[in-house]
């Protein structure tokens, strides 16, 4: 862990430097210390510099550490009450449920409750897909973890179509907007917003970590974990509900990211065991980091243009998804 934080520290000052336009890490250094303790170190560098660090590559790069952070806790969760070791709020559903509020939001309300318009109505809909999810699984009688997966992507493809509806009917000259949401991206990351996928990452992320050890209980079986006097079926939909809540706002703010949830809890597992306890945390520390150096990729891969991040992780997310049903199947 201790690695971890320094890796994520390096992270976040590569993620700042580098970019059309390059620079130096010791500048980077000094206009954030300059910034928390003005007058500290000589200013040698442009008004223009330091904008590029200060308003446009550090909120962009701590987006991006909170929406990883988020989407691997929830992953990791999903994956324990689920017992699927492919449970991802990709998967199942909810980014598609967050990015259809968030679409409806942009292109058919108009924001009415100000800068919490859009998280709030992605939240709304990350909850109608999860519930649409649980009540397809209990239609279909698909109770089992690999149905639930199942069930979660077809969820998923009606919910994208009703999305493309909504674009469809919207104002043609404000769909542009909504390809950040469908591909993915963090270009539109401000001091202002950071707040709100903060405070829930906090909250949430506590409530998941005090209750790790249900989560192990949980990945035993349903049975076992009832002997231990949990509420199976309510601890389950309350996991639920908040992987939707996590899921939902991180999808306001970067748009769809899938395979995040998917991957990095593996990783994890193998570095620090499977329990919970260090799970959850480790999850959210390399979740981080892996958004971060996506988006690295993503920015400089095609530079000066930035590619979408969501094709960054749905082409690394898509192979390491093959090879884990090869490993899962031998």
């Amino acid at each position: 862990m201790c690695a971890g934080f320094i890796l994520l520290a390096l992270s976040i000052c590569v993620a700042v430097s580098v970019g059309a336009i390059s620079i130096p890490m010791s500048t980077v250094w000094g206009i954030l210390v300059n910034k928390v303790n003005p007058g500290l170190v000589p200013q040698d560098w442009s008004a223009g510099r330091e904008a590029i660090v200060w308003d446009i590559r550090f909120p962009r790069a701590l987006l991006a550490g909170l929406v990883g952070a988020g989407l691997a806790m929830v992953g990791a969760s999903l994956q324990a009450v689920t017992r699927n070791p492919l449970a991802d709020p990709h998967l199942l559903g909810i980014s598609a449920g967050g990015a259809f509020g968030a679409i409806l939001a942009l292109l058919h309300t108009g924001m009415f409750l100000g800068v919490l318009t859009v998280p709030l109505l992605a939240f709304l809909g990350a909850v109608a897909s999860t519930i649409l999810v649980l009540m397809v699984s209990q239609f279909a009688s698909a109770t089992s973890a690999d149905r639930l997966i199942l069930a979660g992507v077809a969820v998923s493809f009606i919910v994208m179509s009703l999305a493309n509806v909504l674009i469809f009917l919207g104002d043609p000259r404000a769909t542009h907007t909504v390809v950040f949401w469908m591909l993915g991206g963090l270009g539109l990351a401000q001091w202002s917003q950071l707040i709100y996928p903060f405070t829930v990452l906090c909250f949430c992320g506590a409530y998941l970590w005090i209750n790790a050890p249900n989560l192990n209980a949980m990945t035993i079986g349903d049975e076992t974990a009832s002997t231990l006097g949990i509420p199976v079926a309510r601890f389950r939909l309350i996991v639920f509900m908040v992987g939707a809540l996590i899921t939902g706002v991180m999808v306001a703010f970067s748009g769809i990211i899938g395979f995040v949830g998917l991957m990095v809890p593996h990783i994890v597992r193998l570095i620090v065991g499977g329990d919970y306890r260090r799970v959850l945390p480790a999850s959210g520390l390399f979740g981080a980091i892996y958004l971060l150096w996506s988006d690295i990729i993503a920015r400089t891969i095609m530079a000066p243009d930035d590619l979408p991040i969501g094709i960054v992780t749905g082409l690394i997310g898509g192979v390491f998804f093959v090879w884990l049903l090869r490993s899962r199947t031998n």
